[in-house]
């Protein structure tokens, strides 16, 4: 079994924000994949489906990004979920935009997501798509917190689809297969 963890804040004033790209992916898989019902669980929203005839858990954490891992945590303890098979989707500020990387462990980077996530998981290696928001041109918060211009919102679309086809390599090949595919991707 498999989770992907889009990162994210809850709220429709977050909504299509730098700091929710995680939300989007999951959004987007949900219409790929036809997902039942939605559960709320785990200080969360989540949903379960198939991909390569595994079963995989999505999950959209409802405690504000800056709590992350008390979702993440909750989630993995009840389904017995491995830190290797924990597939977390989130923004990355020293990527441009258009561009998405794969990492199978690393620090935090200063994403205080990432960061909690670690602390309740208490280890960093757990596979990542970072998916690139581009440098703040002003203070971290409020870039972080806005909206894409209309061409960044159209490159940053076409990597939350490479993200999607990164999870399905994940799963049915591994985070190796996946590095090799996609890091370096570049949206056109």
């Amino acid at each position: 079994m498999y989770l992907v963890v889009g990162l994210g804040n809850p709220g429709d004033k977050y909504d299509k924000t730098r700091h929710n790209v995680g939300f989007d992916v999951i959004d987007l898989c949900k219409d790929k994949y036809n997902f039942g019902p939605s559960r709320t669980k785990f200080k969360g929203i989540y949903w379960e489906t198939i991909i390569n005839g595994e079963k995989v858990l999505f999950l959209k954490p409802q405690t504000f990004m800056n709590l992350s891992g008390e979702s993440v945590r909750e989630i993995c303890d009840f389904y017995k979920i491995p830190n290797d098979k924990i597939i977390v989707v989130y923004d990355d500020i020293s990527l441009e935009p258009g561009t998405l990387r794969i990492r199978r462990k690393g620090s935090a980077g200063g994403h205080n997501g990432i960061k909690n996530i670690i602390m309740h998981l208490s280890t960093d290696v757990f596979p990542r798509i970072k998916v690139g928001v581009g440098q703040p041109k002003e203070d971290l918060i409020p870039f972080v917190l806005g909206r894409f211009s209309k061409e960044e919102r159209a490159l940053v679309e076409n990597v939350f689809k490479a993200s999607i086809e990164a999870i399905e390599v994940i799963v049915k090949e591994g985070v190796s297969e996946a590095m090799n595919k996609f890091n370096g991707f570049k949206a056109e």
